[in-house]
């Protein structure tokens, strides 16, 4: 039997989709991936809650905001040379005030417990019902080892409630 997955569906996209593959006899979408990050929530309104409803799993894309949730990128410091902030608007939209506060007080939270900001973010998005698996980009060994500690972290559902009151609504 084979599988079929969709990337970026609104929720009535994909509940329409699978309502006429129901209708059809035709093979219905088992899971979505699209974008999910600590910053990037909106899939939390609609899409997940449908994906918990109808037993359809979720594949967050940029996990790590590009680049920007793994601790290189520091308030008042220009991005690090040849990282995506020097150039890639997407991660420069990250960089605002808001975001360094939360930031900040994510950082300091992951460390008191001995973690990167990285495992958090990608230990976090595990943490949640519907996800099924990560998809997080590699570039050099360290960060090949730090998603493999990150997959280690089972979080707690205190600790879930701990980072989300750092996060806010």
């Amino acid at each position: 039997m084979r599988y079929i997955g969709c990337s970026d569906f609104a929720s009535w996209q994909l509940a329409h989709a699978n309502l006429m593959a129901e209708l059809k006899g035709w093979t219905p979408f088992v899971v979505i991936q699209s974008e999910y990050n600590l910053f990037t929530r909106e899939v939390e309104r609609e899409v997940l809650p449908y994906c918990r409803a109808h037993n359809v799993g979720f594949v967050p894309y940029f996990p790590l905001a590009g680049g920007f949730l793994s601790g290189k990128y520091k308030r008042g410091q220009p991005a690090p040379a040849g990282s995506r902030g020097e150039s890639s608007k997407y991660v420069q939209g990250f960089m605002t005030d808001a975001n360094y506060d939360k930031l900040e007080k994510l950082t300091a939270w992951a460390e008191a417990r001995n973690r990167g900001l990285n495992e958090l973010a990608q230990a976090w998005l595990i943490a949640q019902p519907q996800v099924c698996s990560v998809i997080s980009g590699a570039t050099k060994l360290e960060q090949v080892q730090a998603n493999v500690k990150a997959a280690d972290w089972t979080m707690t559902e205190d600790e879930v409630k701990e980072v989300n009151a750092i996060l806010g609504p």
